[in-house]
């Protein structure tokens, strides 16, 4: 949450020629409804098993970026998923660094009438050991997206040597 999943996405997609998808953007579209009002009317599991189905729809076989929520891969079958059929990419940052990026909007479910660095932090305990299992973790900093962006594209190994975005991660 607020580490830059699908403004990196668009502009990782964007460099490598690919399609985007974020997949919030999917669920809101195939329920008729925000996220926000998903988790007030059924709550999180009924929200999990319908992300976990559009992920599965996504993933589908055509090369592409698809921007997860933070909690997709905490679910044991779309991890597995994910896994199996994709390139997971881990974007971390520090709690406290996304605390400060999330207050400026009342768009969070989770956060919502709470603190947001306490909230995080916590997230981050427990979520940060099913994060780890991606194969691939790059950290979001203090920067302008595409120094993420860049740092992804040398950890998938795409960036061509002598590529002058290169020294932008270095």
């Amino acid at each position: 949450m607020g580490v830059g999943k699908s403004t990196v996405g668009r502009r990782l997609a964007a460099r490598l020629a690919l399609p985007f998808v974020d997949a919030d953007s999917e669920i809101e579209a195939a329920a008729g409804m925000t996220i926000a009002d998903i988790f007030e009317r059924f709550g999180e599991e009924y929200f999990r098993d319908g992300e976990r189905r559009v992920i599965a729809r996504l993933i589908d076989g055509q090369t592409k970026v698809i921007a997860t929520g933070g909690g997709a891969f905490i679910n044991p079958e779309t991890r597995a998923l994910i896994l199996d059929q994709a390139v997971a990419v881990w974007l971390d940052a520090n709690p406290l660094i996304l605390a400060e990026r999330v207050k400026r909007r009342d768009t969070r479910p989770l956060l919502r009438g709470r603190d947001p660095a306490k909230v995080l932090t916590a997230l981050a305990e427990a979520r940060n050991p099913f994060y780890a299992l991606a194969p691939i973790h790059v950290s979001s900093q203090q920067a302008p997206h595409e120094t993420t962006v860049a740092a992804i594209i040398k950890a998938l190994g795409l960036m061509p040597p002598g590529d002058p975005k290169s020294a932008e991660s270095d």
